[in-house]
């Protein structure tokens, strides 16, 4: 039995953000063969099991970058940061005027004035990514709508203000070449918080433990999985802690170099069904 840890955004779902039917089956297929899989993003648990129920597939998931761990409808674990650091935080952005969403275990929160706050960022040295539609920069950028998970904020002193609210992680939307790395020399600087990146233009932040590595290890604890065991596929900076840690590392073929450099092994693209082809190489009988 393995224990396969899959990222979504450049790794299962395509370019186009949707899993392909290939993917899917080799999913199943693994799933047949008495293997488990995984989900591992830095998206919301609520948003990871949205896609999940599209697509009828059943898996164990770490949202929020590895901060929350469910599986068989039971959370196994949650990694919160400290009120120290997200007021820090909080009162550096806000300072600086960066858009940035809040993930807590009551949905996601975004400041009222995001727009505002794009508008700001898009003056300057604007960060250019190659391959970036003029349709996917208009929905990284525009206002997020509100829903039962995304909800507004006006004053983060206020919303902190809750004691139940739990927060595990800052995704901070970075159009500003300059910004960004000031942002990311700080950020780096808070003792307990940990930032990362899961593109050219955002960074992450959570606590120091709350990443996709110790998801993994969290998983495989539970379903009795050697280490040597599992496997790990992604694409990105933020998907590092888990393929360090994983039995067999598998980059995309699209990730950043410094990815493929630190893998055993690299597959296809995401546009090109990298998650089945690696699945089909590296575990599936035939």
């Amino acid at each position: 039995m393995k224990l396969i840890a899959i990222d979504l955004d450049g790794t299962l779902l395509s370019q186009h953000t949707y899993i392909t039917q290939e993917n899917v089956q080799a999913i199943r297929k693994a799933q047949s063969q008495g293997h488990i899989v995984m989900i591992c993003s830095g998206r919301a648990p609520e948003d990871i099991q949205e896609i999940l129920k599209k697509y009828e597939l059943s898996c164990p998931l770490a949202g929020s970058n590895g901060t929350v761990v469910q599986a068989e409808g039971k959370l196994l674990g949650s990694v919160s940061m400290s009120r120290d650091n997200i007021m820090q935080i909080a009162r550096k952005l806000d300072e600086v005027r960066t858009p940035y969403r809040i993930y807590t275990n009551q949905g996601i929160f975004v400041p009222e004035d995001w727009s505002e706050r794009v508008h700001t960022d898009l003056q300057g040295d604007t960060i250019k990514v190659d391959g970036l539609s003029d349709d996917l920069f208009r929905r990284i950028t525009e206002q997020p709508q509100q829903s039962d998970l995304i909800k507004y904020f006006h004053d983060y002193n206020e919303l902190f203000g809750r004691e139940d609210l739990k927060v595990q992680k800052f995704f901070i939307l970075t159009l500003n070449q300059q910004k960004k790395s000031e942002l990311a020399t700080y950020l780096n600087n808070i003792s307990g918080a940990a930032a990362t990146s899961s593109g050219p233009m955002n960074i992450e932040v959570m606590d120091q433990d709350g990443n996709k590595g110790n998801a993994l290890k969290l998983v495989a604890d539970y379903y009795g999985i050697s280490m040597n065991d599992t496997v790990a596929m992604g694409d990105s900076f933020n998907d590092i802690p888990m393929l360090q840690v994983a039995g067999l590392s598998i980059a995309m073929g699209n990730a950043d170099p410094a990815v493929k450099q630190l893998c055993k092994t690299v597959t296809l693209s995401n546009s090109e069904n990298g998650v089945a082809y690696a699945l089909e190489q590296f575990i599936l009988k035939h």
